[in-house]
């Protein structure tokens, strides 16, 4: 992770950084609102290239952070879709090649934490024909399970699978009830209340604690300096590297970055020490 990353003090608002209608090269079938009225529910059609499939996902803006699709979350759909497209120039290659290819090939078990809308776990199950988890506080659930209907169409046909189910970060009892046995773990820009970083890397410490053969891959945009401290705790306790920095959008200095977090062989009291510090 370069200095640049954990140095930077650059303030971004979320709110100012919601998708296009079209993409750079103007295509209208890239992204599109298509209904958007203050204060009512936001539908956004995502076209995925790859599978030739328009996601639709249901955005609820009055309802708080988590009902609302992020700049990261964007830049690991375009990555998911490009891995589909050309596995040989994606930066996704190591890690779902690695656990997908082989002549007893089974579908990619993968987990999403904090999903939000559930863009990128659908995205994840369409263009990998992946089994997908999605998980998020409790009263985020129903809008998720709403979105994973809304795109079951596109699941069938491309043989992938969703399931929702809530996972509060820090509660042992919500990951035992999952499993810990996924491929990959998913995440974008869930690094944002500081009060969370805890809790979130012992989510992490239950899902990859001793176990190097998953990773967790983490999307995230950085906006305020606070957030090298959840990178110095991660750090303490995990193996931590960059994946892919994207290009930065329109007005910014710093683009999504895109982390690839693995388990070390360690004694949970490390990581507790590593919360504290």
């Amino acid at each position: 992770m370069s200095e640049a990353h954990e140095e930077d003090e650059e303030d971004i608002n979320p709110f100012t950084m919601l998708l296009a209608g079209e993409d750079e090269d103007g295509d209208p079938k890239r992204n599109t609102r298509l209904h958007a009225s203050p204060g009512k529910p936001q539908l956004e059609q995502h076209y995925v290239r790859s599978v030739d499939a328009a996601l639709v996902i249901r955005q609820l803006p009055s309802q708080g952070l988590s009902f609302q699709l992020w700049p990261a979350a964007t830049t690991l759909v375009t990555l998911l879709d490009d891995h589909r497209r050309d596995p040989s120039k994606s930066p996704l290659s190591p890690i779902l090649s690695a656990t997908s290819d082989g002549p007893d090939r089974v579908p990619l078990s993968i987990l999403e934490l904090g999903s939000g809308t559930g863009l990128v776990g659908i995205a994840a199950a369409v263009t990998l024909g992946a089994i997908v988890t999605v998980t998020d506080l409790p009263h985020v659930i129903p809008n998720l399970q709403f979105n994973v209907d809304a795109n079951s169409a596109a699941l069938t046909a491309n043989g992938g699978t969703v399931t929702v189910a809530p996972l509060r970060w820090g509660e042992a009892v919500d990951v035992e009830l999952i499993g810990r046995e996924f491929d990959v773990i998913l995440a974008s820009d869930v690094v944002y209340h500081d009060h969370l970083y805890e809790p979130l890397l012992q989510t992490l410490y239950l899902l990859l604690g001793g176990r190097e053969t998953t990773s967790f891959v983490m999307a995230h945009l950085r906006r305020w300096k606070k957030d090298s401290a959840f990178f110095k705790k991660a750090k303490r306790a995990f193996n931590v590297e960059v994946l892919y920095e994207d290009s930065p959008s329109e007005g910014s200095r710093i683009g999504v970055v895109v982390y690839r977090i693995t388990g070390k062989k360690i004694r949970k009291s490390n990581v507790v020490s590593a919360n504290k510090a």
